[in-house]
């Protein structure tokens, strides 16, 4: 009776995830299948599932209204570098917040805290001036280095690096490692869950970054894919299968990156919480 009860509970869970998955991914496979419809079947009533017939012009639709592939580049190379130089600096200012004792962490700690309650509009316009007077608008330094900063990234970080026993830091030091191979020996590979789940976290963020990039730039060789696709909808006005195509492709560096970070993300919620 006891086995009879847990296997109707797992599957009335199993049910609920179930549901709960396909009305999820229900707007990912209407986006989806719509890229391969045709005008007539955007506009058919009953609306129609499965295109009529498939039509892979709405993709090259895309690159004739707008100069897709340079803003595809652009999203690409500022949101990788954005990612590189924010985990660097997260990972190191992690590191010595919570593994290190100096004059003024606590102080520091709060400083870094206190960026969060900030909203990013009230700082947008002396960002602006700083970048300006430095002559970086229109260039790539513009979008990317005024987003570098993350506190979010680096208190998750210091959550999982409080966590590494402070008994490996000693015998590392024991073995004559100073701080850099302590953070590159002992520190990362022990916190690679956390490393995974903010690169994903960080990448995310910087991909549908559009207040920014839109601000900073003027040029169209170096706006990004958010700006990008508000033009399409400009051009395409009422081609709703032309912008489901443009929103599949710039979903699919997104895709990629979860796809390597799926486990890290995983065992990071799984292990919120234990310690080692």
């Amino acid at each position: 009776m006891r086995h009879r009860k847990l296997t109707g509970y797992n599957w009335t869970v199993f049910i609920i995830l179930a549901v709960g998955s396909i009305v999820m991914a229900f707007p990912f496979i209407w986006m989806i299948l719509s890229s391969f419809k045709t005008t007539a079947d955007v506009y058919a009533y009953p609306p129609r599932w499965i295109p009529s017939s498939w039509d892979w012009h709405n993709y090259s639709e895309v690159f004739r209204m707008i100069p897709f592939f340079r803003y595809y580049f652009n999203s690409i190379y500022t949101s990788v570098a954005q990612t590189l130089l924010e985990i660097t600096l997260s990972v190191t200012a992690a590191f010595a917040l919570s593994k290190l004792r100096f004059p003024g962490r606590n102080f520091l700690i709060n400083l870094i805290r206190s960026t969060m309650f900030v909203p990013m509009i009230v700082t947008l316009i002396p960002l602006y001036l700083l970048v300006s007077r430095a002559g970086w608008i229109d260039t790539y330094r513009g979008i990317i280095l005024p987003q570098i900063f993350s506190a979010f990234t680096i208190f998750l970080l210091m959550s999982f690096f409080v966590t590494v026993p402070n008994d490996l830091l000693d015998s590392a030091k024991l073995d004559g490692c100073g701080y850099y191979r302590i953070l590159t020996k002992v520190i990362i590979p022990n916190s690679m869950t956390a490393i995974g789940t903010a690169v994903m976290f960080s990448f995310l963020g910087h991909w549908k970054s559009y207040t920014w990039p839109l601000i900073i730039t003027n040029k169209t060789n170096y706006r990004t894919l958010p700006i990008g696709l508000k033009y399409l909808v400009q051009e395409s006005s009422s081609e709703y299968q032309v912008m489901m195509a443009a929103s599949v492709m710039a979903i699919l560096p997104v895709l990629i990156v979860f796809m390597f970070s799926e486990k890290q993300l995983v065992r990071s919620v799984t292990l919120t919480g234990l310690k080692s």
